[in-house]
């Protein structure tokens, strides 16, 4: 996967969301899409996902460029896990697996199995019959993920999938990540939780105000500023100590 030279300016915006952003990721890694409150990492995703449309700039994903040429081909290999809950909350979590399964045109038996394996995986075998809306932060965050992963995807990305999670939860969904990617998915996630990036990702990219700062692997960016203990010393060594909003 690769970003070369992206530029966004929403309609009606000050300033841009994207500035020339760049950066590439190798297959089959779990990295890191990092930056402070407004870096720019959502449009960022939402541009990968084909969601939203750059205003210059390229994009590849397994070598292909997202253009509407390849758009229904990197449909079908990525997975997407937006920061927003997108659940229907008044359905219950299976009615909602089996729409967003119909949707990639998994239907019958076959989908229902899948749907009963992930909801086993996840620890909401239980709940399946439950509506979504009577579901603790985490149960929606866990079921918002089985319904990133059902098509069976390449590549999985993920918009801070551990937000407002209790530890059980937030466990679960991390052990899974690493799991999962020894199947040979590539994943690209964003988080605000330093420490878990650390743990997690085997590379990670720190963007601030719509470009590309630094890139590496944690420990080679921790080992290269004596100051810096951990990968959330990094992090502020470049983004700086202001609050952001």
């Amino acid at each position: 996967m690769a970003v070369k030279d992206l530029h966004k300016t929403y309609k009606g915006a000050l300033e841009p969301s994207l500035r020339g952003l760049s950066f590439s990721f190798q297959k089959d890694a779990i990295v890191g899409l990092l930056g402070p409150n407004g870096a720019g990492k959502t449009t960022t995703i939402s541009i990968l996902c084909g969601l939203v449309k750059a205003d210059s700039g390229q994009v590849k994903i397994f070598d292909m460029p997202q253009d509407a040429a390849h758009r229904e081909e990197i449909k079908r290999l990525v997975g997407v896990v937006p920061q927003q809950i997108a659940l229907f909350p008044e359905l219950t979590a299976i009615e909602n697996l089996v729409y967003f399964g119909n949707l990639y045109g998994l239907k019958g038996k076959g989908l229902r199995s899948r749907i009963d394996e992930y909801l086993q995986l996840f620890g909401l075998e239980k709940n399946g019959n439950k509506e979504v809306h009577r579901f603790s932060g985490g149960m929606k965050r866990r079921t918002n993920i089985i319904a990133a992963i059902l098509h069976q995807p390449q590549l999985l990305i993920l918009d801070e999938p551990t937000a407002g999670v209790d530890v059980q939860s937030r466990s679960m969904i991390l052990q899974f990540l690493r799991e999962y990617n020894k199947q040979g998915v590539s994943i690209v996630y964003t988080s605000h939780l330093l420490e878990e990036a650390q743990t997690i990702c085997s590379e990670v990219a720190i963007i601030d105000e719509g470009r590309l700062i630094v890139q590496g692997t944690p420990d080679a960016l921790i080992a290269k500023h004596s100051n810096c203990r951990n990968l959330e010393d990094v992090f502020l060594h470049y983004t700086g100590y202001a609050v952001r909003d």
